[in-house]
């Protein structure tokens, strides 16, 4: 059985086109037989996609290369349509509806755009739809430069609490040496530690059809792990790659996960540094949240304080002003403050919008034992 629910898949341009200059249509789909199955075995998948700047090639049918951001914005702004078009046509095959989600770097440090991601991701997934992520090259010009599809599949498993990222390229792991210049160099299976000496390892990029390599790879192992997410970089093409993964094969270079750390993310919440406000609820929204699992709804709000805004992480305070909770925060403390006490249904005729019926949803929520208790 295995101990993977959550994972994040980064498919590289190399990988997409098996080798070649435009999108390999048996290999994309053989990747995706291999998702649709772990999809039917319960497994939660999103995929992180290149291909945008390939597939735009192709489509212009492999214009004259150009020096140039622009050349290769336009490109990406192209081919994003194709790429899309593909994956839709291929997941059709098993009955498997997926979407689409533009992200750079960006959006994902901002605290209220990382609300909305994260809130729509957990939600994608809770409904069984396969999740394709690109970065916007479009206008992410930094990232377009170091080819962050790497270390931005490294921060969608950090965001979505993953417990395996995958990234699948076109050699069979990390080596000890470049594998194409050294024949002596050897397979490292199991990495314990990252440090300077693997980046080193590393080398740079060696292809024009993707825009990463892998000294981004192991950027992005040191990301996810120190996130509390376990990393494997492998070939693409190796037979039944993600099932055999999955299965607990060792295939790669496998990077453990940060041991005998909580996520980052729930240490940041349940820390209580970077609280900005407090609610205090009742004895029933108590209840709901310690042993009901419940989101924290306004109705058993009973005061508010400290100025924060959406996004902000709030503290959470039972009858007795005792700490049981913290989470991020769906309202600024104003909003918090008119729709206390009242039903979720009378958050829009309230406040002329809403951005969900729960002040803390329970997905970005740490539960706490009470303060000052035995």
């Amino acid at each position: 059985m295995t101990v993977y629910n959550r994972l994040v898949v980064k498919l590289g341009s190399n990988t997409l086109t098996a080798g070649g200059e435009r999108l390999s249509r048996p290999q994309m789909l053989e990747l995706v037989r291999q998702v649709a199955a772990l999809h039917r075995q319960g497994l939660q998948i999103v995929v992180v996609s290149s291909g945008a700047i390939a597939a735009g090639r192709e489509v212009l049918g492999f214009p004259q290369p150009q020096k140039g951001i622009p050349f290769k914005q336009m490109l990406a702004a192209v081919g994003q349509n194709h790429l899309m078009r593909t994956w839709t046509d291929l997941f059709a095959i098993y009955g498997i509806p997926i979407a689409q989600t533009l992200l750079t770097r960006g959006d994902l440090a901002n605290r209220q755009r990382y609300l909305n991601a994260r809130n729509t991701l957990l939600a994608l997934l809770d409904h069984g739809v396969i999740t394709i992520i690109n970065e916007n090259d479009t206008v992410a010009v930094e990232e377009i430069r170091i080819g962050d599809n790497d270390n931005l599949s490294a921060q969608v498993a950090a965001l979505v609490e993953a417990d395996l990222l995958v990234l699948l390229t076109d050699t069979d792991g990390l080596y000890t040496a470049d594998p194409h210049a050294d024949p002596t160099a050897t397979l490292i299976p199991e990495v314990t530690r990252l440090d300077a000496r693997l980046e080193r390892l590393a080398g740079r990029a060696g292809s024009d059809r993707g825009t990463g390599g892998m000294l981004t790879k192991i950027q992005a192992a040191r990301l996810a792990t120190q996130a509390g997410t376990a990393v494997v970089i492998a070939n693409g093409s190796t037979p039944d790659v993600l099932l055999r993964l999955v299965g607990g094969e060792r295939l790669g270079t496998l990077f453990h996960a940060a041991a005998n750390s909580p996520r980052s993310r729930q240490c940041w919440i349940a820390s209580g540094l970077a609280s900005r406000g407090q609610v205090q609820i009742d004895e029933g929204a108590a209840r709901a949240l310690l042993q009901n699992g419940r989101s924290l709804l306004p109705a058993g709000i009973t005061s508010v304080s400290g100025r924060f805004q959406r996004g902000d992480t709030v503290d959470i305070l039972d009858a007795s002003g005792r700490r049981i909770a913290s989470g991020i925060a769906n309202y600024a403390w104003g909003d918090v403050q008119r729709i206390a006490g009242l039903h979720s249904d009378r958050i829009e005729e309230t406040l002329g919008y809403e951005y969900g019926e729960e002040v803390v949803h329970r997905n970005n929520m740490v539960i706490l034992q009470a303060e000052g208790t035995e």
